[in-house]
């Protein structure tokens, strides 16, 4: 009588979202039987969301790649690692060195800062490349958050991160954190955080287009007119700083600029940004005051505020009201992250770079870099206009740009016309389509992990690694030997053959990923160096001996210390955010008022979809149709919708048609598409995402709408107009 084998159980951090889930994992014989939030995990403390039964579902997908695949005339061929990796690198080197470095663009998609191994080998296939051309998602996303950032206080990832555990007063405008996870605020079981705040006594108040699901529980839910958040921001500070009154306390001695900022803020009285924001100024002062006498209040913004056309501003906004609040760095306010593995401050070997913007531009419409990136709503037109320095190969790591980035449609023709396309991706999706090779990495659940980026932006000081739960199969490559052969292979082109470059590569390899995170471990805050007797210090092999993580406890705070720029002072008013605030004074005058029956669209996510490519977990999209036009019962009725009826919404750059969800959740003037779908495009192999197509809300945003200052793309407010299908 045969027995089957007690099952095993692994401990994991969930990374298909921002929030670092601990998830308890079970197989047996081979399978995963079970999939819990892990209760001892000491900063999820045992909650997951719906995503987290994903990773299964992710592992066994017969749709996922397991093979290096060729674009034919035939169709999809499969071709061995070897011919693959020996033609596109020679294919590369061979355009680049007749058309120049240039004409090879990169682009990066959100998961591979999810990914250790892309996070750490991914920088060197970029610099190998030599190209200016490079884009990712950064800058459909946060781009205004790592400006600000950079400019302020002098790293791109010093980003203020909420203290949600002990502040007593939560200011949030144009996020979701129900729906996110707490997107640059790192935040499992953020529905608990926010009802905490509230049976301590205190106040969680929304400003939205939308009455999100966090705004379904706030205390206090306010609409805006999509764009207009700066000018809120600016009146709720003319509010704070009437009088020339400010409460920086000990933050005084080290901040640079509040003569600047005091004149600027008197032109936005609430009375005079009201007929823009549909915000009644009373109610903007009592939010300025009841944020003044909290003991510890934070404010915080996400996509909503910088995706639109002045994203940054409001970006630096935030952190002045932190600021001349005195909650910036204090507990209940928004404090600094020490990780133990220090993007920030660690070891250069070890960080990413403070930032930079402008140092070159965009060859069409003169764009300027930040942090070594052009603005990904330039990319199509990089391919697409001829010329000397035009776009004609596209590497893509682990992205979907044709869904994810203004103007798709625009896109999606442009990939078409490349000379040469390759993606390291795990799907043939919208975009991967296109690509003359699809090279797959292992499963999520065959690599190690560790979240470099989302540790520096935690609400909690945490450590945790973990191990795969299967060995990847014998013709399976991780994502960091795809993108370490791909650079060795370029290198070694041009470059030609030495026993140096042959040595250097080969230690890369055998230390991976994992070897140099023990490597920054040890160099951290935490780590050996750090401790006279180093068995007591962190180290990889600490984390393994502690599967569940480990707490380094709540967040401190750590400035003038922690600043990164020269002055080790705060500057408070950075020239290229104020020279802005002549733009925002001409977008607005004061006798325009907005143009009557004018929609705008704004996007929105949910929970179990919030990325393109989890449409295709059965699990995840079960359920009503999530892609469709929420509108308010005003306009509906003007325009003659009805529940449930398709409707076309029409922009400058396309159109598309949906149902319609009629719902007083939108404000008048406001109309709501959700992001990731439109899986409607021929090629694609994805059944289930296919059978849940939706619309692409990004096949009506405009590539033209920006964020000047950064080159963020502005999603939120696109002008549409919608009638009946």
């Amino acid at each position: 009588m045969s027995t089957s084998a007690p099952p095993q159980v692994h401990f994991r951090t969930c990374n298909l979202c921002e929030a670092m889930c601990g998830v308890r994992i079970e197989v047996a014989d081979g399978h995963i039987t079970s999939i819990k939030g892990d209760a001892e995990d000491p900063f999820s403390r045992g909650h997951i969301c719906p995503k987290a039964v994903a990773l299964r579902d992710l592992h066994e997908d017969p749709d996922r790649l397991r093979h290096p695949l060729k674009r034919t005339a035939s169709g999809w061929e499969r071709v061995s690692w070897e011919d693959a990796f020996r033609d596109i690198s020679q294919r590369l080197h061979d355009l680049q060195k007749e058309h120049g470095p240039n004409s090879v663009g990169a682009y990066l998609g959100n998961p591979n800062v999810h990914n250790l191994g892309a996070m750490m080998f991914g920088p060197g296939l970029l610099r190998a490349l030599r190209s200016r051309n490079r884009f990712s998602a950064t800058s459909v996303d946060q781009l205004p958050h790592q400006l600000a950032a950079h400019l302020m206080f002098g790293h791109q990832l010093l980003v203020p991160i909420p203290d949600i555990d002990r502040t007593r007063y939560m200011l949030v405008l144009g996020a979701n954190p129900l729906a996110s996870n707490g997107s640059l605020m790192t935040t499992p079981d953020v529905r608990a955080r926010l009802r905490a705040i509230q049976e301590r006594g205190g106040k969680v108040v929304v400003i939205d287009p939308r009455r999100t699901e966090t705004a379904g529980i706030a205390d206090q839910h306010v609409f805006i007119r999509p764009g207009t958040d700066a000018l809120a921001l600016f009146s709720l500070l003319h509010v704070v700083l009437e009088g020339d009154a400010h409460r920086m306390g000990r933050l005084a001695a080290f901040v640079d600029g509040l003569d600047t900022v005091v004149p600027l803020v008197r032109d936005f009285p609430p009375e005079r940004t009201a007929p823009h924001t549909g915000i009644a100024p009373g109610v903007l002062r009592g939010i300025a005051r009841d944020f003044l006498a909290a003991d510890g209040a934070v404010c915080y913004g996400r996509v909503g505020v910088s995706t639109q056309p002045f994203g940054s501003l409001c970006q630096w906004l935030i952190n002045v009201l932190n600021i001349v609040t005195g909650n910036l760095d204090r507990e209940g306010g928004a404090l600094f992250t020490l990780p133990a593995f220090d993007l920030i401050g660690g070891p250069r070997a070890f960080g990413v770079g403070p930032g930079s913007h402008g140092r070159w531009k965009s060859r069409v419409r003169g764009l300027p870099e930040s942090s070594g990136e052009l603005p990904v709503a330039a990319l199509a037109e990089e391919i697409l206009t001829p010329g000397e320095g035009r776009i004609r190969a596209l590497i893509t790591l682990a992205g979907n740009p044709v869904l994810s980035t203004p103007n798709g449609t625009q896109l999606d023709t442009a990939l078409g016309q490349l000379d040469f396309m390759v993606s390291v991706d795990p799907y043939v999706n919208e975009t991967t389509r296109h690509a003359h090779y699809i090279l797959p990495p292992a499963s999520l659940l065959e690599r190690g992990h560790y979240d470099l980026v989302f540790h520096v932006l935690a609400v909690r000081n945490t450590a945790k690694y973990s191990p795969p739960v299967f060995p990847a199969g014998p013709d399976s490559r991780q994502d960091w030997e795809i993108l370490l052969e791909l650079q060795h292979r370029l290198e070694t082109l041009r470059k030609g053959r030495s026993v140096r470059a042959m040595l250097q590569h080969q230690a890369l390899k055998r230390m991976g990923p994992e070897r140099i995170l023990d490597l920054g471990l040890r160099m951290g805050p935490y780590g050996s160096r750090f401790h006279p007797l180093k068995k007591h210090g962190l180290s990889l092999a600490k984390l393994r001996a502690a599967p569940h993580g480990i707490d380094l406890g709540p967040l401190k705070p750590s400035l003038p210390g922690r600043l990164r720029n020269r002055s080790k002072r705060i500057q408070l008013a950075p020239e290229l955010l104020v020279a802005d605030v002549a733009r925002l004074r001409a977008a607005f005058p004061d006798d325009a008022a907005p143009r009557e029956g004018e929609l705008l669209l704004i996007g929105r996510r949910h929970l179990r979809d919030n990325n393109s490519w989890m449409h295709n977990v059965p699990g995840l999209v079960k359920g009503r149709p999530r892609c469709t036009l929420m509108i308010h019962p005003d306009d509906a009725s003007r325009l003659g919708l009805a529940e449930g009826a398709n409707a076309t919404i029409r922009s400058r750059v396309g159109e598309v048609t949906v149902p319609v969800a009629v719902t007083a959740d939108v404000m008048p003037g406001v109309v709501s598409l959700p992001h990731g779908y439109g899986h409607q495009r021929p090629g694609i192999r994805q059944q289930v995402a296919s059978a849940h197509a939706g619309a692409s809300i990004n096949d009506l945003t405009d590539d033209q709408a920006l964020d000047v200052v950064s080159g963020n793309a502005a999603f939120s407010g696109t002008p549409v107009q919608v009638r009946p299908a």
